[in-house]
């Protein structure tokens, strides 16, 4: 994975830099994952801790997301099939 031309905006600090590669990144927790995606091999425990805990937030969080979005497709769906009922 190639990290060329990409930067963390200048109004924003970074939050943190790999300390394997050297990249830096907006968040801790985009930091943390970045590292156990990308250099899996180096992790101390903690680190490892700390990536999984990671992961199992931002799987929440898609999960979270694909369920509103489901629903809301659920929404549109009925929304059109009541309107087509009534006007056509």
């Amino acid at each position: 994975m190639s990290y060329e031309g990409t930067t963390v905006p200048r109004r924003d600090s970074p939050a943190g830099e790999c300390d394997y590669c050297g990249h830096p990144f907006p968040t801790t927790d985009r930091l943390v994952l970045h590292k156990g995606l990308e250099h899996p091999q180096e992790l101390d425990d903690d680190e490892e801790d700390a990536f999984l805990s990671a992961r199992a937030d931002e799987e929440d969080e898609l999960r979270t997301l694909r369920l509103k979005a489901l629903g809301a497709l659920v929404l549109l769906y009925f929304g059109l099939l009541f309107m087509y009922a009534i006007f056509a």
